[in-house]
């Protein structure tokens, strides 16, 4: 059993642009959610597919089962999604030893930007870049299983200063 340990801010600003990768644009649907699990399904450049499972209701820490999946069965799965397929592009950054993922949202989401870091156990400390806004570690707001479910916050409450795009 893997298990998932990550913060997450929201984005202030675009200085994380030039030291990004080229990203993976995402299409992500859940078939199943409730308060403490999910299942996901997930198609990344419409070329590869996985299925996820994630349980728990820690605000830092989750169990986390995630398998390869055929494409064709992904696209079946998220004809029945419930609520939204989220649209994002995942970009990845390296900052001072920590791999930063950062999602720009697009369709429902459009103007949304959320970095998260994987840490090896709750006591990591990475040092933090000065691209990020706050800290919505916790926050079920943020979550993707809430943002398939319910419309943005809304564009004031994610603190962008910028064009995304």
């Amino acid at each position: 059993m893997a298990k998932e340990i990550e913060r997450k801010f929201l984005v202030a600003s675009d200085g994380w642009r030039n030291i990004a990768d080229g990203g993976t644009r995402f299409l992500q649907a859940y078939i199943v959610t409730m308060d403490d699990r999910s299942a996901r399904v997930r198609l990344m450049d419409d070329k590869r597919a996985k299925l996820t499972i994630k349980i728990g209701s820690g605000s830092m820490t989750r169990d986390e089962f995630e398998y390869e999946i055929p494409v064709e069965d992904a696209r079946d799965m998220m004809t029945k999604a419930i609520g939204l397929v989220i649209e994002k592009t995942r970009y990845e950054v390296k900052h001072r030893g920590f791999l930063w993922e950062v999602d720009v949202y697009g369709g429902a989401h459009e103007g949304l930007v959320v970095a998260e870091v994987e840490l090896g156990t709750e006591d990591d400390k990475p040092i933090l870049p000065g691209w990020l806004g706050t800290e919505v570690t916790g926050d079920p707001h943020y979550s993707n299983q809430y943002l398939s479910t319910s419309p943005l916050v809304s564009k004031a409450d994610h603190e962008l200063s910028y064009s995304p795009f």
